[in-house]
């Protein structure tokens, strides 16, 4: 069961799809995505890289403070599954850089999404932008798509402000400028469960960001015979900091298994270029 990890030589690729095995492992109802600038490998094994043609580069841009005397704010991307029953939230900002947006819209739409609403509102000299989307009448909940959409988000934020690259941890990957801030993986990897009752548990994964992050832990999540049933992901720059509830067999992990899947989390995340199978 190989869940893509999206990054393949300097080109942004988009993530396999999901196997039946792996959709069969996580719960309906399952992401609920606060993405502060992550960025992850874009969909499919032989999907090119997505990049969207400006509709119209006046709205989409906006007129905004782009001087080189200004400080590169943090752009912020978040896919909510929380705050609407019926529809995924996707909410970007980028300072006050950011304008309509309408080439976003139109890279959700051609991800097969429906737009069924769409927001602008300003707070401290922060301009942000939601989009209600939904999937067939329903929210998005397959993990994989859910990828795609945070990449694409990324990608056009990338594209029309590539200054973000220095404070996107793909900026490192895809962007004209790597972060000059560098994390020690090994430093900043923290993984912690907790009881959330008696029919799950919480996993706390803190860890430097990187292409595929998602699905990696995802997968190494599933391949311990742990289920995901839903998922909170904060990425803050150069750093994911995530949550998962998650139970075994519809209840809350034991001890034992607890300390298994924080080994197995912690080897990997720590050494990420080590053999998927030798953990």
């Amino acid at each position: 069961m190989a869940l893509a990890a999206a990054a393949a030589a300097h080109r942004l690729v988009a993530p396999a799809a999901v196997s039946p095995y792996y959709s069969a492992r996580v719960s309906p109802g399952f992401l609920r995505l606060h993405d502060f600038p992550r960025s992850v490998g874009l969909a499919a094994t032989a999907a090119p890289r997505i990049f969207c043609q400006s509709i119209n580069s006046a709205d989409v841009l906006g007129a905004s403070s782009t001087t080189s005397d200004d400080a590169i704010p943090q752009p912020v991307v978040l896919i909510d599954q929380d705050s609407d029953r019926d529809a995924t939230i996707v909410q970007l900002s980028f300072g006050d850089r950011l304008g309509a947006l309408l080439d976003t819209m139109k890279a959700l739409k051609d991800l097969g999404l429906d737009v069924t609403k769409g927001s602008v509102s300003t707070e401290s000299a922060v301009t942000q932008t939601k989009f209600h989307i939904m999937r067939s009448g329903r929210k998005v909940e397959d993990p994989d798509t859910l990828e795609k959409i945070r990449l694409t988000v990324i990608n056009n934020l990338l594209q029309y402000h590539p200054e973000s690259s220095e404070n996107l941890a793909m900026g490192e990957f895809f962007g004209i400028k790597a972060p000059e801030k560098k994390v020690d993986v090994d430093v900043v990897t923290h993984v912690i469960v907790e009881d959330d009752g008696p029919k799950r548990s919480m996993l706390y994964i803190e860890t430097a960001d990187r292409p595929g992050l998602l699905l990696e832990i995802v997968k190494i999540i599933t391949d311990v015979n742990v289920d995901v049933e839903s998922a909170e992901i904060d990425t803050e720059g150069l750093v994911a900091k995530d949550k998962f509830h998650v139970s075994y067999r519809g209840a809350k992990l034991n001890s034992s298994l607890s300390q298994v899947l924080v080994n197995c989390l912690r080897y990997y995340l720590r050494r990420p270029e080590t053999d998927e199978d030798s953990y």
